[in-house]
Formats: C-alpha cells, sequence, structure tokens
C-alpha cells in the first residue's frame, strides 16, 4: 500500500472520530491499579486528552489486542506478531499477516511504547492512537477497513456495552483506537537486573561480565549511547547503521523522499533485547553475539551510515562483556506477568 495514501486515510478516519466528540475524561487511582506504575529512573505516562487511563478502557483494549476479528478473515490479532512473552516482539525476520501474506519489516518490541515520541520505522505516525490503524489496512497484515470491524464487532453485544462502560459512546473506530492504545501504554518494562543493580540496591545481581560490558557500551570507543541512551536506551532517532551497500527498503526516505533519509530507521529501544530477535529493521541478524560482530567490524560503506558506526576491535572477551551487559535489560518480570495475557 502507497505509504502516504496509507497515513492520508489513518488522518482522514481519526478527523470524523474527533468530529464525534471525544467523550467524558475518565482518571482512576493509577498507583492503587499497580498498571502504570513508575520503574524509578522513569518519567510518568502521558494520557492524550479523551483517552485517559481507566480500568474498563485498559480491559477492553486488552480484548480487542487478542482478539484476530480485528483481521479480515478472522486469523490474527495484535497479539500474533506481539507476543508478551518476547516483550511484545516476533521470534521470525517477517510476520504472516492474514492471507499469509509477509509484513514488510520485523515486528518491533511494544515494550515501553507509550514513550514513544513517533511510530513506525520511519517515524510518520504521530500518536499510539492512530498507529492502530497502519497494521489494520495494510494488505500484508490485517487488510481490512476500521469500519467493516466496527459491524463485525457490533454482532457482539459484549463489546458495544464495554465501549457504552469505557467511552461512554457507541462502539467505533474512535473507541477501537484508544482502547488499544491504552491497553498498550501499561507495557512498561524497568524492572530488570540492570535496573535492581543501579536503582534499587540489589548490588548482586549483575555480573562482574555484565558490568565490564557496561563500561564498555558507555564508554568513547564503542559509541553505545550516543543511539542507545536514556531510560529506554534508545534516542529514538533515525540512522543508517551499514548493515546493506544496497537495502530493499528505503526506510525513511518513503516519507520523506528525502535522499539523506535513505536506509535510515528509528533507533530501537534495547530492553529487553535478548528475547527480541531476530534483530535489525529485516530480522537478518539472528543472534546478540551477530549482531555486535556487526558492529565490531563497522558494518558496510553506506553513504547515510551514522558516523558512529566504526570498527572497534574488541577482542573475544569485550565481546562476551557487551552481550552479557545487554542481557542484563532483560525484565522477567515483565515478559511473565500475568495481567498482559490473553
Amino acid at each position: 500500500m502507497n505509504y502516504r495514501k496509507s497515513v492520508f486515510n489513518i488522518l482522514l478516519i481519526l478527523i470524523c472520530c474527533f468530529l464525534n466528540g471525544c467523550g467524558d475524561a475518565i482518571y482512576s487511582d493509577l498507583e492503587e491499579k499497580k498498571i502504570f506504575k513508575n520503574p524509578s529512573g522513569f518519567p510518568s505516562i502521558v494520557f492524550p486528552e479523551g483517552n485517559e487511563y481507566s480500568q474498563s478502557r485498559w480491559e477492553l483494549g486488552k480484548r480487542l489486542f487478542y482478539d484476530s476479528i480485528l483481521s479480515v478473515n478472522n486469523t490474527i490479532s495484535c497479539s500474533s506478531c506481539h507476543k508478551s512473552e518476547n516483550a511484545f516482539s516476533d521470534t521470525v525476520p517477517f510476520s504472516k499477516g492474514d492471507g499469509n501474506l509477509f509484513g514488510r519489516g520485523n515486528a518491533p518490541t511494544l515494550a515501553n511504547i507509550g514513550y514513544n515520541p513517533y511510530f513506525t520505522r520511519a517515524g510518520g505516525v504521530p500518536t499510539l492512537e492512530m498507529q492502530i490503524l497502519v497494521p489494520i489496512q495494510e494488505h500484508d497484515e490485517f487488510n481490512t477497513n476500521i469500519l467493516d470491524i466496527v459491524e463485525k464487532l457490533k454482532q457482539d453485544s459484549s463489546y458495544t456495552k464495554l465501549a457504552r462502560k469505557a467511552y461512554k459512546r457507541e462502539l467505533d473506530p474512535f473507541v477501537i483506537t484508544r482502547a488499544i492504545a491504552n491497553f498498550e501504554r501499561s507495557f512498561i518494562s524497568g524492572n530488570s537486573d540492570y535496573d535492581k543493580f543501579h536503582f534499587q540496591n540489589k548490588k548482586k545481581l549483575m555480573s562482574e561480565s555484565q558490568q565490564r560490558g557496561e563500561i564498555l557500551f558507555e564508554s568513547e570507543r564503542t559509541s553505545c549511547t550516543q543511539c542507545h541512551s536514556g531510560f529506554n536506551f534508545t534516542n529514538y532517532a533515525f540512522e543508517n547503521n551499514g548493515l546493506y551497500l544496497n537495502y530493499k527498503d528505503i526506510g525513511r526516505k518513503r516519507l520523506t523522499k528525502n535522499e539523506f533519509d535513505l536506509a535510515k530507521f528509528k533507533v530501537p529501544t534495547l530492553r529487553n533485547i535478548e528475547l527480541t530477535g531476530p534483530y535489525m529493521h529485516d530480522g537478518s541478524i539472528k543472534t546478540l553475539a551477530d549482531v555486535i560482530n556487526h558492529y565490531n567490524s563497522g558494518g558496510q560503506i553506506h553513504k547515510n551510515k551514522s558516523s558512529f558506526i566504526k570498527p572497534l576491535g574488541l577482542n573475544e572477551i569485550e565481546k562476551q562483556d557487551l552481550e552479557a551487559f545487554l542481557k542484563s535489560l532483560t525484565d522477567k518480570k515483565f515478559v511473565t506477568n500475568k495481567i498482559y495475557k490473553k
């Protein structure tokens, strides 16, 4: 599907939604619910007006997230490509959509998705609510239309009741996109061994190898933090990392039409990176060790490659230490938390 046309259709649908009103604001005691409790070092989740958190909105979003009725032939759901045990990512290079067509890119993790300033690997979608519409209408994903989904959902009276309870309005595109976004904003991951070591004073949880790897990660020699910085280990910028000389996917250029953006993709979070392989925008690298080898080599010579990607000269022990550090970012509690399970 043409990318610009796709974004235009999304905007058109959302304008229609807003013309019908945003519903009454609903507030709850987030701390009491324990769903949006902020880990140490994390900012608070910001909810857009009209989609503030409530338990009923969250529960409706969860049900929709796991319902295959969102796809044209009722064969896949959001959870088909975003598995909770893999930090809401997939385990294959390209996920199959409805009709067994392969998607365009590797399914990214949804961990801490509520903190992202924009969405998709090219950054062309400004809100999480709008992003919900992208897989719905892409022919290699759900391959349907939000209005058709509304009609299917209305056949189930329980969905109609949930919509009224959550948003005080009839079931419509506004309700569907906002409920799923409300649920996804609860995917907060910040309880890894790294976090416990640094913020919870549990000093035995990071091994000596992991601590050496962290020093290496933060060093000028590797420049890892030039892109993977902050509490979520990403600066959300768009970069080329020298994966190929020639890319099948033109990346952000699809949106901007600017040659400067050719083969650039949004820098991903490194949280739970141990669980979110295969890696890169196209899932072409299978293991973390291979990812480190790629960066150690300095990558291919591409005209838009980041200046921070250069040969590192790491020895085997240093590469092992760096991998050990990355594994310290795994949040076992997050990926086993029953509140996210179907």
